[in-house]
């Protein structure tokens, strides 16, 4: 209870789902050995720290945002362009961070009280422009980012998969640096994600939910607005920095695709959404649905596809073609959010007067 700020999962099926999660997460390169499976769990630890920082926004202060994949590109070329130019150091890593967290602190604060004051839906569209004009700014420097191409670089030796620390495998899986690298990933991701959890459950936490409600009562009470959204927004950039730094540093690579591309937005959201908004255990769910879906459906689609034709079934091989993954994809999603508009957490939180809503 203390870990998680006194706020669980709400009842049995979420706390299950949750459980289950976190536990192959945890236990993932010996559970699903292969290199596609281990990608996919350091994967899905990114992308539920990025959801979880965004939820602090989103769901949490009701704020419109598309420049949060630009906090992740900071932290991504941040730490890339570290690596890359100085050395495969602890003391790169460390000051290509620490200046990502600075530039997004920046970029947050200039974000927050410049347009923080107006309507949400310009709010949006200058979040919109600023996130643009970011990545058309990497894309166009090409002497120091790489451009289009992007930047490979190496990583600590302790941390590169060549560098055995035992000569013997642990369950068989080779105590290798990616090994390494993949827990560095999963409990840095799982100590961000408990301090969002603790911001979420603080008074400030409770303000910016009063704020969501109704910004001009929280307003009328003495609260001030514009302070604790841009406060709000400084920490999910933080957090979204965090989490690009981590993915630069599983994919030793940076470049707009993996770092600045709007559709990792555009993902983000939906991941928010069907996970279920207000709740960072929804960061968890909807993230590992989201990145398994990806990461696989094209494989299943493919095995169905064989499947009906061997049985000579009419129409469906051509249905189950692995080409249109993306079709059914957006179809399960499109699903998903119609039978659960309150996503999954809201879908799975217990009768009402039989427990407390899901959190």
């Amino acid at each position: 209870m203390t870990l998680l700020s006194g706020d669980p999962p709400r009842g049995r099926a979420l706390q299950v789902l949750v459980a289950l999660i976190v536990l192959a997460l945890m236990l993932a390169p010996f559970l699903f050995p292969g290199a596609k499976a281990l990608n996919t769990a350091a994967k899905t630890c990114v992308m539920i720290l990025l959801v979880a920082s965004y939820d602090v926004l989103l769901g949490y202060t009701g704020i419109v945002s598309f420049a949060h994949v630009m906090f992740f590109g900071v932290g991504a070329y941040g730490v890339g362009l570290a690596l890359y130019g100085l050395s495969a150091s602890w003391g790169a890593l460390a000051l290509g961070l620490v200046c990502a967290f600075i530039l997004s602190l920046a970029l947050a604060l200039a974000i927050g009280l410049f347009s923080l004051r107006v309507q949400s839906i310009f709010f949006a569209m200058v979040t919109l422009a600023v996130a643009y004009a970011f990545n058309v700014l990497a894309s166009q420097l090409s002497d120091l980012t790489g451009g289009e191409d992007g930047r490979s670089f190496k990583i600590p030796e302790i941390l590169q998969p060549g560098f055995k620390w035992l000569d013997h495998p642990i369950l068989g899986v080779q105590a290798n640096g990616k090994l390494l690298a993949y827990y560095l990933v999963f409990v840095v991701a799982a100590a961000a994600f408990l301090v969002l959890l603790r911001v979420v459950n603080s008074p400030f936490g409770r303000v910016l939910q009063a704020i969501r409600e109704n910004p001009f009562r929280a307003e009328a009470l003495g609260y001030r607005i514009v302070f604790h959204r841009t406060l709000a927004t400084c920490i999910s950039a933080l957090g979204a920095t965090l989490a690009g730094a981590l993915s630069a540093l599983w994919l030793r690579y940076v470049g707009p695709d993996t770092a600045l591309s709007f559709s990792i937005q555009v993902d983000v959201l939906v991941m928010v959404v069907v996970g279920g908004m207000g709740s960072l255990y929804g960061a968890i769910v909807g993230a590992a649905l989201f990145v398994v879906a990806e990461s696989y459906l094209q494989d299943l689609m493919g095995a169905l596809a064989n499947v009906a034709a061997d049985a000579r079934l009419p129409m469906l091989p051509g249905l189950f073609d692995p080409h249109r993954w993306l079709l059914w994809l957006g179809l399960a999603f499109v699903l998903a959010v119609y039978f659960a508009p309150l996503g999954i957490v809201g879908a799975l939180k217990p009768a009402e007067g039989k427990g407390r809503p899901a959190g």
